[in-house]
């Protein structure tokens, strides 16, 4: 009868027999006097078993068999967007560095080298690197899923740290207004879409998938039900890439937003040159405006307004940070822009937060001088 739960008999014989799986199947037999040392001789055994089949994994599938595996199957449960997201952080910084060969495989140093080089690429953000390393890190987890010897892998990613100084992108009052001006002199009603943006804060893909429908002109609120992007066509035949309209970033945000009554009656004016409810907003058609073309537009609408190039997001950002300057507080900004959780939109605008900070402490010092001081000289006076 074997010991419970271990593979140890006492033989007929009076030895003590034991056996140890092997890689590929086979069972490895140890034989001693006592029951204590057979369990030594497997324990030894599986140390070297475990060395042994780590080895061969590493062999038979390197670190880009393993990324590359893990993102195919992910595509099937992803929607487009966020693959596509995913596809260029692998092709762009995950494979190039665990294809050198003192990358090749999956380690403890492999790993922690590749989150070194991510920390010390200082042509990106510090919000792009975490980007980066937050996908890296969903793949070490769902590969480890799968092969449990590389669990521990996924400790040693850690985020950089946004500082509270680090400045986002934003167009000045002056910008905004020269940038507005342009818009109210071009003959393109396309260009209505950036003031869209500048006071509702919406994302370029959610632009370019808003209908008229989207939209009550009544109640003065516009619906965020879709986006558009453009992906890699995922057939043999066609472009290489194609539109692609989908759901928004994530659950939060499918949104409704509030229309200033000015953006309204805009509005109205645009849309009595509209097909129906089914057209969208930015092409006028039943089929979507391409967010890349847009952006060529957006740019040449900034150097015709001669203001420094920036990228489209910057209009989203400076959305917030006027909505900060007015008072708006950090919840409702957080709704309307749609983000996830709050904590998201702390991190963003921690800079322009610490700027309203400063004016709510300032409006104490006026406090203190116009009651405090007041109140010592009147006190002062009357001794």
């Amino acid at each position: 009868m074997a010991r419970k739960g271990e593979n140890i008999y006492k033989r007929k014989d009076g030895r003590w027999e034991g056996r140890v799986l092997q890689f590929g199947g086979k069972f490895r037999y140890f034989y001693a006097k006592t029951y204590r040392e057979v369990r030594a001789k497997m324990r030894e055994s599986r140390k070297t078993t475990d060395t042994q089949n780590m080895q061969h994994i590493n062999r038979q599938l390197c670190a880009t068999d393993l990324f590359q595996n893990w993102l195919e199957e992910a595509g099937h449960r992803l929607k487009p967007s966020t693959c596509e997201s995913y596809y260029y952080c692998l092709e762009g910084y995950v494979l190039p560095h665990f294809r050198l060969s003192e990358n090749e495989h999956l380690s403890k140093d492999s790993v922690f080298r590749f989150v070194q080089a991510i920390y010390r690429n200082e042509v990106r953000s510090t919000s792009y690197r975490r980007k980066i390393l937050s996908i890296f890190k969903t793949a070490l987890r769902d590969i480890s899923k799968k092969y449990p010897e590389y669990n521990s892998l996924t400790e040693i990613v850690s985020f950089p740290k946004v500082e509270i100084g680090e400045e986002i992108s934003v167009f000045s009052i002056r910008e905004q207004k020269i940038l507005q001006n342009t818009i109210q002199s071009s003959s393109d009603n396309k260009t209505f879409g950036i003031l869209i943006c500048f006071y509702t804060g919406i994302r370029l893909g959610e632009l370019c998938g808003l209908k008229w429908g989207d939209i009550d002109l009544d109640a003065g609120i516009m619906s965020i039900l879709r986006t558009v992007t453009r992906i890699r066509n995922p057939e043999t035949s066609g472009g290489k890439t194609i539109l692609w309209e989908g759901p928004p970033k994530s659950r939060t945000s499918t949104r409704k937003i509030p229309l200033p009554d000015f953006l309204l009656k805009k509005m109205k004016d645009y849309q009595a040159a509209s097909i129906s409810e089914d057209c969208y907003v930015l092409s006028g058609k039943t089929v979507p405006f391409d967010p890349r073309a847009y952006q060529r537009l957006y740019k040449g609408l900034l150097k015709k307004a001669e203001i420094k190039e920036r990228k489209f997001h910057a209009i989203r950002h400076t959305f917030a940070t006027r909505a900060l300057e007015l008072g708006v507080d950090i919840k409702t900004l957080s709704e309307l822009l749609g983000h996830s959780n709050v904590s998201i939109t702390l991190n963003i605008y921690a800079h322009s937060l610490i700027e309203q900070k400063k004016k709510a402490i300032k409006k104490f010092n006026e406090m203190y001088i116009v009651q405090m001081e007041n109140s010592l000289s009147a006190v002062n006076s009357a001794v």
